[in-house]
């Protein structure tokens, strides 16, 4: 059976940007946020408890977990003595939520313990107001993971991270390298430093234009100044996901709930918007530092053959890592894991299969 969560009402913190009539503006709420998950959900077959994990500061993080259990005399969700496995924590990318792994978590569960969390200022987690200093940012995105940790009662978990979650798992591996088992990256954002020449042939001059004047503003400012016609302008702007879990939905329940998760009051796209120069460049770029990951935590990286995002970025860590595997999903774009979800959901498993062989020293077991 499927636990009811905790429910912590959200705080609503408003930048100082945003008019106070914005939110009225936008046909949207954290109660239509939860009933558009929901419906992602329902798809999924399997048991799993649902929780917002109280961390520091009176933040939270909202949680899915898969074969874990409530301890009878704790809020926190705890694995059960007996699970073999290292469990699987996911993190989404940026404007995502947990329901986006909707085509992934039954299979992905299905011989091991998985969490699946909205990331600190997205999804149904709070919305705090983060620090403007990149670093400061990063820091407090990293925090929250090793407090969300810490209350869950994980030793040590396999991190899988898509997008903006790729570059904060890796992150947050080389923060904590005693807590992560395997490293996997997943079309991650914010590897490769900005060309010294920004405005290169690849971006056009309309684009540049645009982004000279939103610059100010966050990324998604325009889907809440549409107002009513925000909904509609998800469905016509990302028609692509409609397609993308055409095998699941009929309808605009995918456009919905990403309409939900990313009409609400602006927090950890802000502090992405801080962590960025144009034109979505990372301000520190992860390669420069992943060299640092502890050798003995392998690191993998999953792309799409048809993605936006090249696999330059794995290749050149590979060339100081020789140990580093990447893989690269035939047909599938930025979302690997919903263009493909049966090739992504069996590389992960192989991949959770291999680190499982192996033992903490780095030795498979025999």
């Amino acid at each position: 059976m499927r636990r009811m969560a905790e429910e912590v009402q959200p705080r609503t913190e408003q930048s100082s940007w945003i008019p106070n009539w914005l939110p009225s503006w936008c046909p949207t709420s954290p109660t239509q946020l939860k009933d558009a998950e929901e419906k992602m959900l329902k798809t999924v077959r399997r048991p799993y408890s649902r929780q917002h994990i109280r961390i520091s500061n009176s933040n939270y993080l909202w949680t899915i977990a898969f074969s874990t259990h409530l301890h009878p005399n704790s809020t926190s969700l705890l694995l059960p003595r007996s699970q073999p496995r290292t469990p699987l924590v996911l993190l989404h990318g940026f404007g995502g939520g947990v329901g986006l792994w909707a085509q992934n978590l039954d299979a992905l569960s299905s011989c091991g313990p998985v969490y699946a969390l909205d990331l600190l200022g997205f999804g149904r987690s709070s919305r705090p107001q983060f620090s403007t200093d990149p670093e400061g940012a990063e820091e407090e995105f990293v925090a929250a993971l090793e407090e969300w940790r810490e209350k869950v009662g994980l030793e040590e978990m396999v991190l899988l991270g898509h997008n903006l979650g790729g570059y904060l798992s890796a992150a947050y591996t080389l923060k904590y390298p005693n807590r992560v088992r395997h490293l996997l990256l997943v079309e991650p954002w914010g590897f490769p430093a900005r060309p010294e020449n920004p405005n290169h042939y690849s971006i056009p001059v309309w684009i540049r234009a645009i982004g000279a004047i939103m610059s100010p503003f966050n990324p998604l400012a325009g889907l809440r100044l549409a107002g009513p016609l925000g909904p509609k302008l998800v469905q016509t702007i990302r028609s692509d996901f409609k397609q993308k879990y055409s095998s699941v939905f009929d309808d605009n329940t995918v456009s919905d709930y990403i309409y939900h998760l990313n009409a609400q009051t602006p927090s950890g796209e802000t502090a992405f918007r801080n962590m960025t120069i144009p034109y979505g460049w990372a301000k520190k770029p992860m390669l420069e530092r992943i060299d640092g990951v502890r050798a003995d935590i392998p690191i993998s990286f999953i792309y799409g053959s048809r993605s936006n995002i090249d696999s330059n970025s794995g290749y050149a860590v590979k060339k100081t890592r020789p140990d580093v595997e990447i893989i690269v999903i035939r047909g599938a774009g930025h979302y690997v894991f919903a263009d493909q979800p049966e090739d992504f959901n069996q590389t992960v498993l192989r991949i959770l299969t291999w680190t499982e062989g192996k033992g903490t020293d780095g030795k498979t077991k025999h």
